[in-house]
């Protein structure tokens, strides 16, 4: 039974020998493995381009002129002439007030007017005769005086009453309460029949208000640093948001995805405010389909730089090390080498590079994840980093003032 055994443990090792050897050689045949080929990444040049830095700004709109209609003289409400929230042109018929008893006082006083010319017209007459009866010693030089003296008299008396007749008709004008400016007028603040006080009382009643809106202005404020830095490039020639020109601004509504809206720059305020370290700036936009509205939110843009040569590169061929951004760039051998840079602003999908990268470096932009600082890679060129979305030669610089 041994002997059965063993020999069953011989053919069985000399099968696992032979199976082995057959291995060994198979293995010996086969060729060694290629390394794989660098992998692929996308590159580019970065684009030059003349940019001007912009900062942005949150405001609010303001109406050139604000106007409280109030009347002059005090009665009765006897009518209005608009609709309330309609646009008025500048003279245009508001408000009326009863005006019998203004023609009452007007017919009044022009009736004293013309007693107070006629007693004139006697005593320059009487002055008169009196002038040769003085000479022929008929009447006494004192007389004569009293003549004189009662001429003075009725011509103040003249004056007096002209006065009160222009008052009359001013009064009686002032029943008419007419658009002083054109706007949007609010809703009115009395009804007709209503007892109106007038601007001799002391609450002159409020009538409603106008408000101008073409043009129309937008308030916003600026911090104490931004506002020396706008002051300095104003200086050396810039135009950008100083008191000393009217810079180009544009702006956007909180609905809107550009900064479509064109105007200037036209007051800087005289003083920065103690509490809040910031100086009130104002711009003026035309308006003439009446969408700015008087307290409208709004995202101004301002020029915060003087235009200057700038690389831009892709916001996606820009990377982050902690604190540190990199892009990396591909050697003529195919080495990707990694390159930190200072950013400015951004333009739409891509991103100005103050610092760190030349312009015929090429810059990948595709395939980061595949790339390694020192190792090879394969790179593909790729066209135009602009494409059909081409932002503007203005590069935005947003800040929440």
């Amino acid at each position: 039974m041994s002997n059965v055994s063993a020999r069953s443990a011989v053919v069985l090792g000399a099968m696992v020998l032979a199976l082995a050897l057959s291995a060994c050689g198979e293995g010996a045949s086969q060729p060694p493995q290629a390394a794989p080929p660098p992998p692929p990444v996308t590159v580019a040049k970065p684009v030059q381009r003349t940019v001007t830095e912009q900062d942005e700004y949150v405001g609010r709109f303001v109406a050139v002129d604000t106007v409280e209609m109030r009347a002059r003289v005090s009665g009765y409400l006897e009518g209005v002439h608009f609709t309330d929230g309609q646009i008025v042109r500048d003279g245009d018929l508001l408000f009326s007030i009863d005006r019998r008893p203004f023609e009452n006082t007007l017919a009044h006083a022009q009736a004293n007017l013309t007693q107070a010319r006629a007693n004139l017209a006697y005593a320059e007459s009487d002055l008169e005769r009196g002038n040769q009866l003085v000479r022929d010693k008929t009447i006494t030089q004192q007389t004569f005086e009293q003549r004189t003296q009662a001429k003075r008299v009725t011509e103040a008396a003249v004056a007096a009453q002209e006065a009160a007749v222009r008052q009359a008709s001013l009064d009686l004008e002032f029943t008419e309460l007419r658009a002083p400016v054109s706007g949007r007028i609010g809703d009115r603040r009395v009804s007709p029949g209503n007892l109106v006080m007038g601007g001799t009382s002391a609450t002159p009643t409020l009538l409603a208000m106008i408000m101008s809106i073409d043009p129309i202005r937008f308030e916003f404020t600026v911090d104490e640093a931004s506002y020396l830095r706008y002051e300095r490039l104003a200086r050396q020639g810039g135009d950008v948001a100083s008191r000393h020109g009217g810079a180009a601004v544009s702006l956007k509504l909180i609905d809107e995805p550009e900064f479509v809206h064109k105007g200037r720059l036209d007051f800087i305020d005289n003083a920065i405010d103690r509490a809040s370290g910031t100086i009130r700036g104002r711009a003026v936009f035309e308006n003439p389909s009446g969408v700015f509205t008087p307290g409208m939110f709004a995202r101004l843009r301002v020029p915060g730089s003087r235009p200057y040569q700038a690389l831009l590169v892709p916001d996606v061929a820009i990377a982050s090390e902690q604190t540190r951004k990199y892009v990396l760039t591909v050697a003529d051998d195919g080495t990707v080498q990694q390159k930190y840079v200072t950013l400015g602003p951004a333009m739409g999908h891509l991103r100005v590079v103050k610092e760190g990268i030349s312009a015929d470096e090429r810059v990948i932009v595709n395939g980061l994840m595949r790339a390694r600082p020192g190792q090879k890679v394969t790179p593909q060129e790729q066209g135009a980093l602009l494409g059909p979305g081409r932002p503007s030669a203005e590069a935005g610089s947003p800040r929440a003032n």
